[in-house]
């Protein structure tokens, strides 16, 4: 792939605010780019095709997968969550910063393909501040938020295996931190 340094991976546990930081620095650097995800699952009212994801039927993802056509996939509530490897390329020959915001084992994969992609890890202060962040969305039940904590603890033991580790005391400051980290690795 091309221009791989201006790829950037975020990943980190659940709770810990990786959306929020990354859209955070899109919002006040509007010259870095994120990855459409692409899905087999139906568009929500209001979801439009190429913004929010690209929709495809199952055997098309199939396809595309087989066909190495995706960096990293997902099975996740009976739809596939890929980000597709067209989509990167286009955007880093047209010369954009590219955050990916994706799970631990994506990741990985992603870096065997991308070496010089740089990934980043998004920690919580605390495993007491993690917990409190996921309970307070108000949007998990009991068994989903404790089985989140026991899934982040596994996620949180890779974090040394990441290029670069980022504490996410507040959304906009770990914004900040990763603005200056890609400013620095792009260097």
């Amino acid at each position: 792939m091309t221009n791989e340094k201006s790829l950037f991976i975020v990943s980190g546990p659940a709770g810990v605010g990786k959306d929020s930081v990354v859209q955070a620095l899109r919002d006040a650097h509007t010259e870095i780019d994120r990855s459409i995800t692409a899905t087999t699952r139906a568009p929500r009212p209001g979801e439009v095709h190429g913004v929010n994801y690209y929709y495809m039927t199952v055997p098309e993802f199939e396809k595309l997968r087989d066909e190495n056509g995706v960096l990293e996939s997902n099975f996740f509530c009976g739809n596939y969550y890929g980000t597709l490897k067209s989509d990167v390329e286009m955007r880093l020959a047209a010369g954009k910063v590219v955050v990916l915001v994706i799970d631990v084992n994506g990741a990985a994969n992603i870096k065997k393909m991308c070496p010089e992609a740089t990934t980043v890890f998004i920690c919580p202060p605390s495993a007491e501040e993690l917990e409190k962040r996921l309970r307070g969305r108000g949007t998990e039940t009991e068994e989903k938020i404790l089985e989140r904590l026991a899934q982040s603890k596994a996620e949180l033991a890779l974090a040394d295996t990441y290029d670069e580790r980022l504490v996410n005391h507040t959304i906009a400051d770990c914004a900040e931190q990763l603005y200056r980290l890609i400013q620095a690795r792009r260097a």
